[in-house]
C-alpha cells in the first residue's frame, strides 16, 4: 500500500470529491491515498456524569466551549484505500449500544465500498462502540478481513478476572469482546500484535495507553505530513483540549490517560499532523494548535 514510489501531499483535495458530510461519509485524498471518514452515529454524552475535571471547573469549561451538559458524541470509523488495499480503523457500535449508532456499514456502502472489500480491520481498543460493527447477528460482517487487536488489550478484556477493576459503565465489554471476536477467532482471522507493528510499510501502531491498557493509535506516514488515528484520546474535544487533565469515567487508568493525552497533544501541535479522532464532531479530522492554556482543535475543511 505504501510503496516508496507513491507521492504524498499534505493538501486535502476536497475538489476531488464533493462534500458528503450530510450523508454520513466524507472523503479526501492525501497523495494517492483516499481516506473516508464514516459516521456510525452519535450518543448523548452527559458531561457531568462522564467527565472528571479534578480541580478545574467543569461548568466553566463547558460554558467556554459553548456546550450544555448533554453533548452529542459522534462515533467515527475511518477507511484507508490506495486502490490496492482497504484498511478499516475501528468498526462502530453495531447493535451493541444506542439506536442512534450502528450506521457504519450502511455509510460504507453509500461511499461505494462493501464489507467484502476490506482487507484488514485495525482495532484501537475493545470498547463496544469500536468493535460492535464487526459482526451482524453473530456472524462476521467482513468475510475475508483479518482483524488486528492489540495484544495487551485482548489479554485484559478477554480475562474476566479484571471485571471488578473497571467502571461499571464498561463492564459489558468483557462479554461483548468475546462474542464479537468469536467468529474471527474461529476462522483464524483474529491476530494479536504489539506496539510498533506495521502494515504495508507506512502504517504503524503506536501505544496510547490509559483509556484502556492496550489503547492503540495508528500513524499513516505520508513523507510530508502524518495522519494519526488516535481512537478515544478525547471524548469532548473542546473541553479536553482546553484542559487536557480532564479524564472520563471510561478511562481504566485516568492518570496515565491524562499523561498520554498531554504528550500526544504537545507532539501533534508541533508536527502539524492531521488527527483523526473517534469522538470528535464528524468527520473527526483536524489539526491541533497550542493555545495560551491548553490546545485548540481546528477541523480540517
Amino acid at each position: 500500500m505504501c510503496d516508496d514510489s507513491l507521492s504524498f501531499s499534505p493538501q486535502l483535495m476536497s475538489d476531488s470529491f464533493p462534500p458528503t458530510r450530510k450523508s454520513g461519509f466524507h472523503r479526501f485524498r492525501i497523495g494517492r491515498m483516499t481516506i473516508t471518514a464514516l459516521c456510525d452515529g452519535y450518543f448523548p454524552l452527559s458531561a457531568h456524569d462522564v467527565l472528571r475535571s479534578g480541580e478545574a471547573s467543569l461548568d466553566l469549561l463547558l460554558q467556554e466551549a459553548c456546550l450544555g451538559n448533554i453533548v452529542p458524541s459522534h462515533v467515527n470509523a475511518f477507511l484507508i484505500d490506495d486502490g490496492l488495499h482497504r484498511i478499516l480503523i475501528d468498526a462502530g457500535a453495531g447493535d451493541l449500544q444506542d439506536v442512534t449508532l450502528g450506521q457504519m456499514a450502511a455509510q460504507m456502502t453509500s461511499a461505494g465500498h462493501h464489507p467484502s472489500d476490506i482487507d484488514i480491520v485495525l482495532v484501537t481498543h475493545l470498547h463496544p462502540d469500536h468493535i460492535g460493527g464487526l459482526t451482524r447477528n453473530g456472524e462476521a460482517l467482513f468475510p475475508r478481513a483479518m482483524v488486528y487487536v492489540p495484544r495487551e488489550e485482548a489479554a485484559f478484556w478477554l480475562e474476566a478476572s479484571h471485571y471488578d477493576s473497571v467502571d461499571p459503565s464498561v463492564r459489558a465489554t468483557f462479554e461483548h469482546a468475546r462474542l464479537i471476536l468469536a467468529p474471527y477467532v474461529a476462522d483464524e482471522r483474529c491476530c494479536l500484535f504489539d506496539p510498533e507493528m506495521s502494515w504495508y510499510g507506512c502504517l504503524t501502531a503506536e501505544a496510547l495507553p490509559g483509556h484502556t491498557c492496550g489503547h492503540t493509535g495508528y500513524r499513516l506516514r505520508t513523507g510530508e505530513r502524518d495522519l494519526v488515528f488516535c481512537g478515544d484520546l478525547f471524548h469532548v474535544v473542546s473541553v479536553q483540549l482546553a484542559e487536557p487533565s480532564v479524564t472520563v469515567c471510561y478511562d481504566d487508568r485516568p492518570t496515565q490517560a491524562k499523561t498520554t493525552r498531554e504528550t500526544f497533544l504537545a507532539a501533534a501541535s508541533r508536527s502539524g499532523d492531521i488527527v483523526a479522532a473517534a469522538h470528535s464532531p464528524f468527520p473527526g479530522l483536524g489539526h491541533i494548535q497550542k493555545a495560551a492554556h491548553g490546545y485548540v482543535w481546528f477541523p480540517v475543511a
